[in-house]
């Protein structure tokens, strides 16, 4: 089979295709032929070796894909050759067939498409987790998202408006809060340009979001910390912004705030039944319109390596998907 490989940690660039065997699902596992695949910052940083995670060279990087079941492991009971599914994979998406944890695959209902689907299940499970679980997002409150206009983003933006709450998108430049405003942002802050502190303050009447939501990092994870209202909750959820913020500790004291980690993959390994529950919700609520994935680019799967070093110069937003299959 046809796959992207990384035979050694370094830019995309030096990413090459090649042909390989098609990977057996072990016992708890499906194989799937492979439609289409989406990039995720995770992606990036594991071809540099970056990631908590090294797979053995050669390996494929994807994290995330759509396609159909092709074969199943001895222990695997409610998914069977020909289903439409979405998988988390961690690595090897980005491959012509790939094998996926049971309790990584999301059966696909017909309404969903491929593309669709290949945008969704990571950024909008991560988000959901996040935002509904780990942050205890209630409606009426205020949501301060970063990196807004990223995949991450996008979804953390759209879960909670549909969870009710006030949304505050902060990105790098216009065109990204142009794109975090059509997304259902309700409010926006430039923070390359603008005070973020400051900016808080104006835009919620001094008194702070009550949930951020962070896969930036860097120098802005404090000043959101040191913004956040009485009782708020600060959610780590990556660094693309590169450096692992030191947050002093006091900040967390003197408003009685909470910073709090999401790790959606462990939390869909760990708690099966609850990951289960949060795909039925997804669904649902892309059936009935409450979420829209934002796909800025489908790309080929010969340009896949170029996109990926755009997205490792940050200059892709929402969700760039990769046909595989044609």
């Amino acid at each position: 089979m046809k796959a992207l490989l990384c035979h050694e940690f370094g830019p995309p660039d030096r990413l090459r295709f090649g042909e390989v065997a098609r990977p057996k699902p072990g016992a708890r596992q499906v194989g799937i032929r492979v439609a289409t695949a989406s990039l995720n910052f995770p992606d990036v940083i594991i071809i540099e070796g970056k990631y908590q995670h090294r797979p053995p060279f050669p390996f494929s990087p994807g994290s995330e894909a759509a396609g159909i079941v092709t074969e199943v492991g001895s222990e695997v009971r409610h998914l069977h050759p020909g289903d439409r599914v979405a998988a988390f994979t961690l690595w090897g998406a980005f491959a012509e067939h790939c094998v996926a944890d049971e309790n990584a695959v999301v059966k696909l209902p017909p309404y969903i498409d491929d593309v669709t689907a290949a945008a969704a299940v990571l950024v909008y499970g991560t988000a959901l987790y996040g935002v509904q679980d780990r942050g205890r997002l209630r409606c009426g409150e205020t949501l301060l998202v970063l990196g807004a206009a990223g995949g991450t983003g996008v979804a953390a933006i759209g879960v909670g408006k549909a969870l009710g709450a006030r949304v505050i998108a902060a990105a790098s430049s216009e065109a990204k809060l142009t794109l975090c405003r059509a997304s259902g942002a309700d409010a926006t802050i430039n923070y390359e340009e603008d005070d973020l502190r400051a900016r808080l303050k104006e835009l919620t009447e001094g008194r702070g979001p009550d949930v951020v939501f962070d896969p930036v990092g860097g120098a802005y994870s404090e000043a959101a910390l040191r913004s956040l209202a009485w009782n708020g909750r600060l959610l780590v959820v990556g660094f693309a912004n590169g450096p692992i913020p030191k947050l002093p500790t006091n900040l967390a004291l003197l408003m009685n705030r909470e910073v709090i980690g999401v790790n959606w993959g462990l939390f869909a390994h760990q708690e099966p039944q609850a990951h289960a529950r949060h795909m039925t919700q997804l669904a649902e609520w892309l059936d009935s319109g409450r979420i829209k994935p934002v796909v800025t680019e489908v790309v080929g799967f010969d340009d896949l390596p170029a996109a990926i070093a755009r997205m490792g110069r940050r200059e892709t937003m929402g969700k760039v998907v990769v046909r595989i299959a044609d």
